[in-house]
């Protein structure tokens, strides 16, 4: 059946390709540029922009009568900029050209500088959130709330990103997304994904890009992407942004950093490092009762976790310009972290609900976590006709060492002690190497067609290694129960063909992945092996029918895998509390998902779209099995069923006043769970919706604020009933010294509202509990700008386009 699929879907795009090659009426715009005079701004000279970059596309100078033309212009989205000597630069605001149309753009006047200008900017103000189809946009250095804080919490903020208390983070329904850093996989999750968002500073992030309806030069995620894009200067000469940001909630926050880059005809040195020192708490509840043999038990946990952490991270690169149009570079790029954490955990038991005994257990944790990663890439353009070549290879290692030493003391109802103190050493080092390459090649096959092919190879080792054990006899021993020392590899191969072309007013972009996957999990402690190998086929398609300049319609299909992460493959047993553990399965399945999207967008700014998302062998959530008898929790990963998910999501901007405009995001779904045979029954179908709005004013040609609101109506997620929450966030901006700095002022969660309150009753699993992080914080950021801002004219090779669509980046 899959060779069929394939061979089908191959004749298809062969076919399409075919057909591309008629011809293709191209774009077209005109206007005119007056003086202040409202007399025609004769001499001046008119730039064309992309939107996407701000990188320059054409130029021309205006004639007598002021009118200017572009002509033979592939359809996309375009600004323009209009200079001249002795005049302010104005831009103009976003246009969108259509295949054999010709745009005719609004009057632009420009008017007198009253000083000589020392700079030019080429660069556009983007808006903090762009709707795309099948991706979302988020420019992180265009938001106040957003200063001073990390990876991690501009991810928490989000339209349309779900980030819970166990860190799980998802796009697509309650999947866990994937999580790339320059569009290179993070290969982490849980604890260890969100330490090093947490270590990186959103002043080191140029954009975030949420991606729904990746195409098949995507890898293939069923959670959908999270493509994390850092900044990288272009500017010519020496440039740098130094910032600085003091913090405080119920503990101190603080970071420093810069960003620099030194470009010359034939160089690009580019760099950054930032320094962040935190503390922060995590308190949690759980009520667990327990109906055995006619008693009925109850075990309550209060727990509460301090965390101090100070964290280095740092990205240096250079490119080389072999010629105008071929570039090789390097790039390095990591963190330090380090770690102490103190934990406290009351368990008190009831039976017949008669207060019974606790059992009091306090921990110091230290933890020490290294990333880095090495990335050689080259981006050249081939032929005058536009074939384009990129190829990276790439080594991250990722290494932590972590020991925690619990002591467990014993009380009976009055206070008495009933045995003596237990002592448990439990050391979890992990390491992690990556060897990643991939080469990407396009060939421009018309005016407004190309054909795209890749090929991917990855190769994955992790080595977990835990000790856990109690002190006997003067020295901590080795239970082997518990201790495992277990190692994983994973190589998948990938390869992929893309074909894009438009015909007047449809466009068209259909692919096809393919992915072998071979993965071996050794437990050396058990002497036990399970391996797996498949491959999949992946189709894309992406269907676009512009009806006229404001109106789009888009339908787009995506099928996806997700891979059990390392941690739920592995078969530890790792301690919470005496009656509480987390396992993995190294059984465990990947899941599968087929995702179809039909979306509207009117002026290329309000955005509605109808989807549906069905997950099978779903396991990402929470799985809990519960031994009555011995009152042991434990909670592990199965492939539980199948996940629907039906909704409609809607983007809007909206503008009050000229001082007041907004954006409004709505996520409302439908989704069912239903158990797999042989599993415990489970068939329950649940609401989720989601709103976000964030009003932006500008008070003045400086100052300017934000404030924004987020509601979850109560929800449930794989077998836990969860209950609504909200927060609100605002910010305040002033620019400084001629704007080249700035003070921003934010506060996240003003009400300390936000925090997980589930209920789980399921498999005679009964518990409720609620979770709270750190997320009421006021922080100050400085920001100062040192150097010109003059953006030269980019390069545009592989690597431009792919640093944006996961694929080539550097």
């Amino acid at each position: 059946m899959r060779g069929i699929i394939g061979g089908l879907l191959i004749a298809f795009l062969v076919g399409v390709c075919n057909m591309s090659y008629a011809q293709v009426k191209m774009a077209e715009i005109q206007g005119r540029v007056l003086a202040g005079n409202q007399l025609p701004a004769e001499s001046s000279t008119v730039v064309l922009l992309n939107y996407s970059d701000s990188s320059i596309t054409k130029s021309t100078v205006v004639n007598k009568s002021g009118f200017f033309k572009f002509s033979n212009l592939t359809a996309g989205d375009y600004l323009l900029m209009v200079t001249k000597i002795g005049y302010n630069n104005v831009y103009s605001k976003r246009y969108k050209l259509i295949p054999g149309q010709t745009t005719t753009a609004d009057d632009i006047t420009i008017t007198p500088a009253t000083k000589q200008l020392q700079e030019v900017t080429v660069s556009g103000n983007k808006p903090p959130v762009e709707v795309q189809p099948g991706k979302i946009i988020l420019n992180v250095q265009s938001s106040i709330i957003a200063a001073g804080s990390s990876a991690f919490d501009v991810l928490r903020q989000s339209p349309g990103v779900r980030v819970d208390n166990s860190n799980n983070i998802s796009i697509i329904g309650r999947q866990n997304a994937m999580i790339t850093i320059d569009g290179r996989p993070t290969n982490l999750t849980g604890e260890d994904l969100a330490a090093v968002l947490r270590s990186m500073p959103a002043n080191t992030i140029d954009r975030i890009e949420l991606i729904t309806g990746g195409s098949a030069k995507y890898d293939a995620s069923a959670g959908g992407i999270i493509n994390i894009v850092s900044k990288k200067g272009n500017n010519v000469g020496a440039n740098a942004t130094v910032t600085a940001t003091a913090g405080y909630g119920r503990y101190y926050k603080a970071n420093a950093g810069v960003v620099f880059n030194d470009r010359t005809d034939k160089f690009n040195i580019f760099g950054n490092y930032n320094f962040a020192a935190n503390k922060t708490f995590h308190d949690f509840t759980s009520d667990r009762t327990i109906n055995f043999d006619g008693v009925v038990s109850d075990y309550n946990v209060d727990y509460d976790a301090v965390a101090i952490s100070n964290s280095n991270n740092f990205g240096f690169g250079t490119d080389y310009y072999l010629t105008k149009s071929q570039t090789i570079g390097f790039f390095v790029n990591g963190s330090v972290i380090g770690s102490s954490i103190t934990k406290n955990n009351n368990l008190k038991i009831y039976n017949q609900s008669v207060f019974d005994s606790t059992i009091v257990a306090n921990s110091g944790v230290e933890r020490h976590i290294s990333r880095l990663n090495y990335n050689l890439n080259y981006n050249g353009k081939l032929d005058d006709a536009g074939k384009t070549l990129s190829a990276n290879v790439n080594y991250n290692t990722y290494n932590r060492s972590s020991s925690e030493y619990i002591t467990n003391n014993f009380y009976n109802a009055d206070g008495s002690i009933y045995s003596e103190p237990l002592l448990l050493q439990n050391l979890s080092p992990s390491n992690i190497h990556i060897w990643l390459s991939k080469v990407d090649f396009t060939d421009p096959l018309s005016k407004n067609s190309k054909l795209e092919a890749g090929l991917k190879y990855s190769n994955v080792t992790s080595n977990n290694d835990l000790t856990f054990g109690p002190f006997v006899n003067g020295q901590y021993t080795s239970d082997p129960q518990i201790s495992n020392d277990f190692i994983y590899t994973e190589n998948v191969n990938a390869a992929y063909l893309n074909y894009e072309g438009k015909a007047d007013k449809l466009s068209l972009e259909a692919g096809l992945r393919v992915e072998q996957t071979n993965s071996k999990g050794h437990s050396v402690t058990l002497n036990e092996t399970v391996n797996s190998n498949y491959t999949n086929l992946f189709p894309h398609v992406l269907l676009t029918y512009a009806k006229d300049d404001k109106n789009e319609f888009s339908l787009d299909y995506n099928r996806g895998i997700q891979r059990p992460e390392y941690e739920k493959l592995n078969p530890f047993l790792n301690y919470v509390d005496l009656y509480d553990f987390t396992e993995g399965n190294p059984y465990l399945k990947p899941e599968y998902s087929n995702s179809v999207e039909l979306s509207y967008t009117y002026n290329n700014a309000i955005t509605a779209t109808l989807y549906t998302n069905i997950v099978s062998d779903a396991y990402e959530f929470n799985f809990y099995e519960q031994n009555d008898t011995s009152k042991i929790n434990v909670n592990t990963a199965k492939n539980l069923g199948r996940i629907s998910n039906y909704g409609i999501r809607f983007f809007a901007p909206a503008t009050f006043t000229k001082w007041w405009t907004a954006n409004f995001n709505l996520d409302a779904a439908y989704q069912r769970y239903v158990s797999y045979p042989g599993n415990a029954y489970l068939d329950k179908g649940t609401q989720d919706i989601i709103f976000k709005t964030t009003q932006y004013f500008t008070l003045s040609s400086t100052l300017k604020a934000e404030i924004s609101a987020r509601y979850e109506s109560p929800s449930f997620y794989g077998v836990n009933q969860y209950k609504s929450y909200y927060n609100m966030d605002a910010g305040i901006s002033q620019q400084l010294f001629d704007k080249r700095g700035s003070l921003r002022l934010s506060a996240t969660d003003i009400f300390n509202t936000l925090h997980d309150r589930s209920h789980t009753d399921y498999n005679g699993l009964n518990m409720t509990g609620t979770d709270k992080i750190e997320s009421q914080v006021v922080r100050l950021t400085f920001t100062y700008r040192f150097g010109k801002s003059l953006k030269t004219i980019s390069h545009h090779t592989g690597a431009d386009e792919e640093l944006k669509r996961i694929t080539g980046a550097n």
